[in-house]
Order: C-alpha cells, then sequence, then structure tokens
C-alpha cells in the first residue's frame, strides 16, 4: 500500500482518519482498550478494504488526546500531525503506547476543542475518492466552547468557534462557505455517552454515528467492526 499503487479499476482511494481520544483519568479503565484498537486499526480497515476488492491508495491517521483546558493547561490537547501508514506506523504506535488516563478535574472534559481542531485538520484533497473520518472515544460529557476556565488558559486554542451553533455552521450540512469539511467525504462517529453534547450533535448533524459509552465498559469489538465496516462500504 503507497501513494502510487493499491488501486482497482483505475479509481484511487484516500482514507483520513481523526482518533480523538479522551485521555483523563475517569478512562483509565478504558483506556487500553481504546489504544489496543487504535494500535490496529489501519490494519482492520485495509482487510476489509481488502475483502470488498478495493485497496486503500493512502490512508493517514492523526491522533488529538484530550483533557480539560480548566483543570491544567500544559496537557490538555496532544496531537500528532496526519501520519501515513504503513510509512510512519512506529510514530503513531510511539504515540498512542504513551498515552496515560490522567487529570480531568471536573466530569466534563474538552471535547468539544479536540472536535473542532479535528474538523480542521490538513485533509487529503486528492485522488479520486476520499473519505473523511472523525472518531471520537471519551466516557464523559464536554464543557461549552470558549467557557471562561478553558479560554484563560494559555494553550487554549486559536480559532476555535464561538459556540456550538458556529461549529455546526462549520460541519455543514451543504458545501457552503462556512463549512470547512468535504461534505461528500466527511464522516463523524461518536464512542461517547448519551449526555450534552453527543446526543444534540447525533441528532442535528449528518453522516454521524453514534455508539453509546458507560464509563469502564470499554470499546466493544463488534462497535468498531461497524465502524470499520461504515468507512469501508462507503468508499
Amino acid at each position: 500500500m503507497n501513494n502510487d499503487d493499491g488501486y482497482r479499476g483505475n479509481l484511487r482511494y484516500a482514507v483520513d482518519i481523526v482518533l480523538c481520544i479522551d485521555v483523563t483519568e475517569s478512562m483509565a479503565p478504558v483506556l487500553d482498550t481504546v489504544k489496543k484498537s487504535a494500535l490496529t486499526f489501519h490494519d482492520r480497515l485495509s482487510h476489509v478494504m481488502g475483502r470488498k476488492g478495493k485497496e486503500i491508495s493512502q490512508l493517514r491517521l492523526k491522533v488529538i488526546a484530550f483533557r480539560d483546558f480548566g483543570d491544567f493547561a500544559e496537557d490538555a490537547i496532544e496531537e500528532t500531525e496526519f501520519l501515513t501508514f504503513p510509512g510512519e506506523a512506529t510514530e503513531f504506535d510511539q504515540f498512542i503506547r504513551r498515552l496515560r488516563a490522567s487529570g480531568g478535574g471536573d466530569v466534563p472534559e474538552s471535547g468539544l476543542e479536540a472536535l473542532a481542531l479535528a474538523m480542521g485538520a490538513p485533509w487529503e484533497k486528492g485522488l479520486d475518492r476520499r473519505r473523511h473520518v472523525i472518531v471520537m472515544f471519551t466516557d464523559a460529557p464536554a464543557h461549552p466552547l470558549r467557557s471562561p476556565q478553558a479560554v484563560a488558559a494559555h494553550t487554549y486554542p486559536q480559532h476555535i468557534p464561538r459556540d456550538m451553533d458556529e461549529l455546526f455552521e462549520q460541519w455543514g450540512y451543504t458545501r457552503s462557505q462556512a463549512s470547512i469539511m468535504d461534505n461528500g467525504a466527511k464522516r463523524l462517529v461518536l464512542f461517547a455517552p448519551d449526555a450534552y453534547p453527543w446526543t444534540d450533535i447525533t441528532e442535528e448533524w449528518n453522516m454521524t454515528l453514534h455508539f453509546p459509552s458507560t464509563a469502564g465498559q470499554g470499546l466493544e469489538e463488534l462497535e468498531l467492526d461497524e465502524i470499520i465496516d461504515t468507512i469501508a462500504n462507503s468508499l
């Protein structure tokens, strides 16, 4: 699998995946499961694509690990660039393996900031068919965007939307000027509790799947398989 080969029927498939992973202390019981899933994600997706007679010409993964800007600003966000597989798999594995569950302060976390950063990632614009996927792993609700405690943090990212309405506009239903993602390529997969803002997003945003999570229960293999099948079937 590389950037020049690996396509059938003259169609070249590009898949970009951003994994947003809650690494606060409450995720300790499930983080190892999430990390294991992340480490096998690319191999399992390639295998499923192969069964369908398709091969990925370019597969890139990016990780955004998040905690809470209002609790401890220094490690509220840790992220990689987009890493191309298989060439940069080692860098991906090293980043995933060193993630540790810690901090978080109160129950809600900075998941919406992580989602906003994922949406604004430098997604692939070329090749014949593209799929841009954000997968959110969290067991907690999220603080509102730009909460006073978060904005006070010196590490708070610039250009974060002002509120949920603006974030929704950036997701967009159509190729509007406000939309920052390719409407035909985007997908959002939430492994998140039935709580704000995830239930609101599930009800209002298009191209979104929600697998309700419960703290300490982990990610079921069947659910991960469904996520992978959703990506493979949509190409």
